[in-house]
Parts: structure tokens; sequence; C-alpha cells
């Protein structure tokens, strides 16, 4: 009895040990929080930040980076026209589902209908292009990152030069809002990278705050129709509590 006492009890020291040692070398990065338009249970979006934001992730993202949840239809939503968003889905090929006549897979402009392609076949593809790191699809990037937009924004925003004596693994870049702060991703914005058709300057950060709510909308593109819905129903049932109330009471006024 008393060895297996032991035995527990060197057990417990060994897995105690191992996690604080974990918590010890796991940096806690803060950054920055940010002034979202779209915060807030009356937070909408900026329909002009959001077609810049698609602007430039079509011109700093979407090289290695899909968006595979959103269909070119969806981006009405951002004020395109019917017209407007069928001639930009023309300048994108995505590979038609079904073969040709001849059996083949061909790709073809795609339609209002059509989902935002893929940049590479498949994830083998997109490691070999990449230095062996796999480029997420950014579609629900938002959502599923702890720290949401502003951790976006600052990771976008983050890179500089690695402290004196930090060295850097092979093909690895410095930021200092990613955890571990050795990133595979190079610095995908510069100053002037996207040249915007409204003729907004487009800084570093400028660039990485449109393009942020512009993913942020791409994870919950329905947002703005929840808050509606939910801001409605609020109101109905207000309404109906006041009514349940009168009821109420003429119910029993006459009660003595």
């Amino acid at each position: 009895m008393p060895r297996l006492t032991m035995k527990a009890a060197l057990a417990v020291t060994f897995l105690f040990s191992a996690m604080t040692t974990a918590v010890n070398s796991a940096e806690i990065v803060s950054f920055p929080k940010k002034d979202w338009s779209w915060q807030g249970v009356f937070g909408t979006h900026d329909r002009s930040q959001l077609q810049r934001g698609l602007q430039a992730y079509r011109s700093v993202c979407a090289a290695c980076h899909g968006l595979k949840f959103i269909a070119f239809r969806d981006l009405m939503d951002l004020g395109y026209s019917a017209a407007e968003i069928k001639a930009f889905a023309k300048t994108i090929e995505v590979t038609n589902e079904e073969p040709n006549d001849e059996g083949e897979i061909f790709k073809r402009p795609a339609r209002a209908a059509d989902y935002f392609p893929d940049p590479f076949p498949n994830k083998q593809a997109a490691r070999a292009a990449n230095n062996g790191a796999y480029p997420p699809d950014l579609s629900l990037v938002v959502e599923s990152r702890v720290g949401g937009a502003d951790y976006l924004h600052a990771l976008l925003t983050g890179y500089t030069d690695p402290p004196k004596g930090l060295k850097l693994g092979d093909g690895m870049y410095y930021n200092k809002a990613y955890p571990g702060h050795q990133i595979a991703m190079p610095a995908p914005i510069m100053d002037g990278s996207v040249e915007y058709a409204d003729g907004t300057k487009p800084t570093v950060n400028q660039i990485a705050t449109d393009v942020t709510a512009f993913l942020a909308w791409a994870s919950e593109p329905n947002m703005e129709a929840r808050k509606s819905m939910g801001i409605k129903v609020m109101l109905f049932l207000f309404a109906f509590l006041f009514v349940l109330i009168a009821l109420k009471r003429r119910t029993w006024s006459n009660v003595h």
C-alpha cells in the first residue's frame, strides 16, 4: 500500500511539474483592442470599408489564402449590384464540378453562384509553395482565433526586426503578435500594396484595418440581420409584456 501511494505521489508530482513547465514556457501575447464599427448591439459594417477590404484581400491575400465559404453573390451585402458581381466573378477562374463532353475537368470564368476558389489544388501543393506551411482558409479566421479582429489586425501590423540575440528558424519571420513570435508567413502588407479605387491612402495600418473588417464580415455575414432580428424580438417581447400586464390588471380589477 505505501508503495502504491509513493507511485501515485510521484505521478502527480511529475504531472504538476510538466503542466507548470508548459504554462511558464507559453508566453501570453497581448495586443491593442480597436474600436470596430460592428461591435455592440447596434454596431454595423461600414460598406466602403468592406469594399476596400475585399480589394485588399484580392491584392495581398488571395494568392495564398482561400475564402471557400463565401459565394460571389454574397458580395451584394457589401453594396455591389448584381451586374457588378457578375462582372467581378468573370475575372476569376474556377474549376467546373462536372466534366465536359470529353470527360475532362476544366476551368471557366466564375459565376455569381460560385464560391471563392482555393488558390491551390490540394494541401500538398499549398505546403510546397509556402516552405512547408499550410496557409489557412480565411472564411472563419476572425471567429476562430482568440482575440478575433484585434488579433488579426495586430498580426498583420506586427512584423518587426527580431530582438538582438534571437535567431529565427529557417524561413521564419518575426512577428510580435504571433504566439512564439516566429511565423512562416512573410509580411503580406506594405505601404502602397493596394491601389484603392476610392483614393484612400493605402498605409499598412489602413490596409490591415480594411482587410480585417472584410474578414470579420466573411466570418459572420449574417451578423447585421441577426442583430436586427434580435432587436425586433426584444421590442415584441416588451410590447407583449405590457399587454399581459394590462390584461392582468383588467382581469383582477374586480376581485377584492
